[in-house]
C-alpha cells in the first residue's frame, strides 16, 4: 500500500492553502473552481478509490477540467493531501464529544473522541495511508482537534506532557484498529472469499493436523472466541476492549497523581 507523507510539499504554499491566504489566479480563463472545490473532490475521489488512484490528472477528470487548471490553485499532489487531512477534520462529529467542564468527565469525553475518530477513518479509509503523525499538517482544523482532545483532559492533575501522550496513546489506538477493522472489510472484496467461505475451507484442512493435547489453551480459547465473534477476530470488540483497558490506564495514572497531590499537600 502506497504511503503518503503530509509536509512533503511546498512549506510556504501549503500553509497558505490550509490557512485560507493564497491569492487566488489572477491569468487565464475561470473555470469556476476553487481550491474548496478541488479539494472536496479530491476527497470524494479517495474516498471511492483510495488515495494511490489520486492524480491531479485523475482529479482533473473528476472536476471535468484540463490538468493544468488546477495547477493555478495547487502545487501538486503534496500540498493537496495536506489540506485534504485537515478539511476532513472540520467536519460535524458523528458521535458528539462533551464540552469540556467537569475534570471528573475526562472519561466520557475521551471515548467520544475516540468513537469520533473510529467513526472517520472508516468514513475516509484513506487517512490510513497518510503518515501525518510526525509532520502533521499544521492547519485551523487539526490545530483545534488537538485543542479540542487536550481540554478533555484539563485539570485532571496531568501535567502537559502526560496531557499530549494521554491524547496521543488513544489516537495511536484507534489508528491501528481501525486499521485492523478496515483490513477484514476489504478482505472479501480482494480475495473474493468471505469470512465464513474461508472458514469453511480450512476448517476441515485444520481438523486433520490439529492435536488439541499439544496446544491445549488455543484448543480452548479459539473455540470460545468463534463463537462469540462469529469470526476469527471482531474489530469492533477489539476496538472496545482495548479503549476500555487504555482509560482504565489513564485512570491509574490520575489516581497516582492526585495521591501525590494529596501526600505532599499540594
Amino acid at each position: 500500500m502506497t504511503t503518503e507523507y503530509t509536509g512533503s510539499g511546498d512549506p510556504a504554499r501549503t500553509m497558505a492553502l490550509l490557512w485560507g491566504t493564497q491569492q487566488p489566479p489572477t491569468r487565464g480563463p475561470k473555470p469556476g473552481l476553487s481550491v474548496e472545490r478541488i479539494v472536496r473532490a479530491a476527497i470524494e475521489v479517495a474516498d471511492a478509490e483510495g488515495l494511490a488512484t489520486l492524480s491531479m490528472r485523475r482529479l482533473a477528470e473528476h472536476l471535468g477540467v484540463g490538468t493544468m487548471s488546477l495547477y493555478t490553485y495547487l502545487p501538486g499532489k503534496a500540498e493537496l493531501v495536506d489540506v485534504m487531512v485537515d478539511t476532513v477534520h472540520r467536519e460535524p462529529e458523528p458521535v458528539p464529544v462533551p464540552a469540556a467542564g467537569d475534570p471528573a468527565e475526562w472519561r466520557p469525553r475521551l471515548e467520544a473522541i475516540a468513537r469520533a475518530d473510529w467513526a472517520r477513518f472508516h468514513r475516509h479509509p484513506w487517512l490510513l495511508q497518510v503518515a501525518a503523525t510526525t509532520r502533521p499538517p499544521l492547519g485551523p482544523h487539526l490545530i483545534a482537534k488537538y485543542d479540542r482532545d487536550l481540554r478533555a483532559v484539563e485539570g485532571i492533575g496531568l501535567d502537559d506532557l502526560e496531557m499530549d501522550s494521554v491524547v496521543s496513546l488513544v489516537a495511536g489506538h484507534v489508528e491501528g484498529a481501525a486499521r485492523r477493522s478496515l483490513d477484514a472489510l476489504q478482505a472479501p472484496r480482494q480475495t473474493g472469499q468471505t469470512d465464513q467461505q474461508w472458514w469453511e475451507a480450512n476448517a476441515p484442512l485444520l481438523e486433520k493436523v490439529f492435536d488439541p493435547s499439544r496446544f491445549p489453551t488455543a484448543a480452548r480459547v479459539g473455540p470460545a472466541a468463534g463463537i462469540a465473534y462469529q469470526a476469527a477476530y471482531d474489530p469492533e470488540h477489539a476496538f472496545v476492549f482495548g479503549l476500555e483497558r487504555i482509560l482504565d490506564g489513564i485512570a491509574a495514572l490520575v489516581r497516582s497523581r492526585q495521591e501525590d497531590v494529596t501526600e505532599f499537600g499540594g
